[in-house]
């Protein structure tokens, strides 16, 4: 017992140094996000009267798992993949995004986009997660949440004939949890935390009423990656309502000492934006 004690101190410390290293990022990022929503205050301050335009947008459909591999320790976990070794269910989502388009080419937008999926099955072997142990064939309830918050602003760089064009940046909030339970065990991993995203969107419009959509909102660090595109063909049936209808990809993670997650998320999607 005394041999193991200095390692069980070891231990102790670096779970409290890193519980305080995720608190300090996301401390770090929420000061980031209030600068950013400062600055954006200050704009619409300065924009005053100018030209504005009010969108509020919703987005529908059903979003489909690829792969989804976890390791919880990085180090020390057992590698799960809770789309091939589990299963998970195709299910719906929804989309929320307001957004304000003013002095005709600046734009503002706050999305919230939440995703939760369950998987459910057994692997053959144990599992060890988050510090707690899963005999093997046991059956098993991961329950995987990514809900994002995203303050974006995009300058319209061109805007002539069928082709538009803005680019930008993209102030993101996640709040992820991976959650494992079975046989009256259970394991959970959280993040809350800051990514700064490069955001960009392209349309072609061919006709008055009918266009190609491409959005984009991405980033790459050593520590992971995040993409969120859409590719989409949009409807006009009338002046201030657009309909869309296309796929999404939603891909990332990252790879950190306390956490290895990567995924993969296919969207089938329904969209419309109202503007006022």
């Amino acid at each position: 017992m005394r041999g193991n004690l200095p390692t069980l101190i070891d231990k102790h410390t670096r779970f409290h140094s890193l519980k305080s290293e995720q608190e300090e990022d996301s401390r770090r990022g929420f000061r980031c996000l209030r600068r950013v929503i400062g600055a954006v205050g200050l704009l619409l301050a300065l924009a005053g009267a100018a030209w504005a335009q009010l969108g509020v947008g919703m987005e529908t459909g059903a979003v489909i798992s690829g792969y989804n591999d976890v390791r919880v320790p990085k180090e020390e976990g057992t590698a799960l993949s809770l789309s091939d070794q589990l299963s998970t269910k195709t299910k719906p989502f929804v989309r929320l995004r307001v957004s304000y388009l003013f002095a005709r080419r600046h734009w503002l937008s706050l999305l919230v986009a939440p995703l939760s999926v369950e998987a459910r099955g057994s692997v053959g072997s144990a599992v060890h997660f988050d510090g707690a142990d899963f005999p093997a064939h046991a059956p098993l309830v991961a329950s995987y949440r990514f809900d994002s918050y995203r303050l974006t602003y995009r300058y319209l760089l061109r805007d002539r004939g069928a082709t538009r064009l803005a680019v930008g940046i993209t102030a993101k909030i996640r709040d992820a949890a991976i959650r494992l339970e079975g046989s009256g065990i259970s394991g959970e991993t959280t993040n809350t935390g800051f990514v700064p995203l490069l955001s960009g969107r392209f349309e072609w419009w061919p006709g008055q009423w009918l266009g190609v959509i491409l959005d984009v909102d991405a980033a790459a660090a050593p520590q992971g990656r995040a993409e969120d595109a859409l590719v989409a063909v949009a409807y006009v049936p009338r002046r201030h309502l657009q309909l869309y209808s296309g796929y999404r990809i939603l891909e990332g993670g990252a790879d950190v000492e306390q956490v290895y997650n990567f995924a993969l998320f296919h969207y089938l999607c329904l969209g419309a934006t109202w503007t006022f």
